[in-house]
């Protein structure tokens, strides 16, 4: 048996009773209704639907082995992104990363395409992937998901005078950025 099956093993042995009772279904629900929010969020943190998809499935993960402690958490919803947060702020912490961006996409726009939305969405996303993680994590919490300054505080276990430093200079080096490129 290999280390991972052994882990895989005692893990399942230790929450076997927690899962007996119906739980796989409550977390499978769970995943149905929050992945589409967790995608989004991983891909604004991100900036690759490769990479959002890693970081949302390792962070369910972690929500699997902690499901039977569910009852303790306010919103599990907010538990989860917190988790899709560390897991994207520790890649980023990490010296090699397995994808490189490249200077071209390999998408082209179709010719006589004058729709400006996508180009716009675009140009935001690679504005934000130029910031700092911990300052694009800041902006898109507050900004994207719309959370208070209390409760980015709490997702980035910072305080909150710190998530308006992070926010106003994320923002600041936004404006540059988009200012420079239009």
């Amino acid at each position: 048996m290999s280390a991972v099956s052994e882990r895989e093993a005692a893990i399942d042995v230790e929450r076997g009773s927690a899962f007996e009772n119906g739980a796989d279904a409550e977390f499978d629900a769970f995943v149905r209704s929050a992945s589409d929010t967790l995608h989004r969020t991983a891909y604004l943190l991100t900036g690759s639907r490769v990479g959002a998809q890693d970081a949302v499935q390792s962070a369910l993960a972690r929500v699997y082995l902690a499901w039977d402690r569910r009852n303790d958490w306010a919103n599990p919803t907010a538990y989860a992104r917190r988790c899709v947060v560390n897991v994207v702020l520790g890649e980023r912490a990490r010296a090699w990363r397995n994808e490189l961006p490249t200077a071209q996409l390999p998408e082209r726009r179709a010719a006589g395409d004058e729709s400006r939305g996508p180009d716009e969405r675009d140009a935001l996303r690679r504005a934000l992937m130029t910031l700092p993680a911990r300052q694009r994590t800041a902006v898109v919490l507050r900004h994207y998901l719309d959370l208070s300054e209390v409760q980015t505080a709490l997702e980035l276990d910072c305080a909150v005078g710190t998530v308006k430093s992070l926010t106003a200079r994320g923002l600041d080096a936004l404006r540059a950025e988009l200012e420079e490129t239009s």
